[in-house]
């Protein structure tokens, strides 16, 4: 019985421009898994979660889990952070941020947030075949 799960895993401390460069690796990694029509949404999904660790997370120090479901992928972004995203109820269309939870929920099939072991929290979030 095999148990390898096709997976990639990043851990970094985020910057600007990190986002940028993850979605070229999930792209990357969708295409190698014959699993390119869900790019877009996995693609927004760890933008908004990057940004989220380059937003608030103090050091910005990060994990990036990428992992291949039956006919999905699973996405998931650990940090030392112990407060929990949530989403914004009605966010003010003028608002600079408070949306990224929101257009999440939007594309993705499922999400969610837990404690990570030793502190700290995951946000996940799983897209599945159109």
């Amino acid at each position: 019985m095999n148990s390898y799960i096709p997976q990639w895993r990043l851990s970094l401390t985020a910057g600007e421009h990190s986002a940028r460069h993850i979605r070229r690796i999930v792209r990357s990694l969708l295409d190698e898994w014959g699993l390119s029509p869900l790019c877009d949404a996995a693609e927004l999904g760890v933008t908004e979660l990057v940004a989220n660790v380059v937003r608030h997370v103090p050091d910005r120090r990060c994990v990036v889990l990428v992992l291949r479901l039956e006919g999905g992928v699973r996405v998931e972004v650990a940090d030392g952070a112990p407060s929990l995203p949530l989403p914004v109820a009605g966010p003010d269309t003028e608002a600079e941020h408070g949306r990224g939870l929101v257009l999440l929920d939007a594309v993705v099939d499922k999400w969610g947030v837990g404690p990570r072991s030793g502190g700290g929290k995951t946000v996940w979030f799983e897209c599945g075949p159109p």
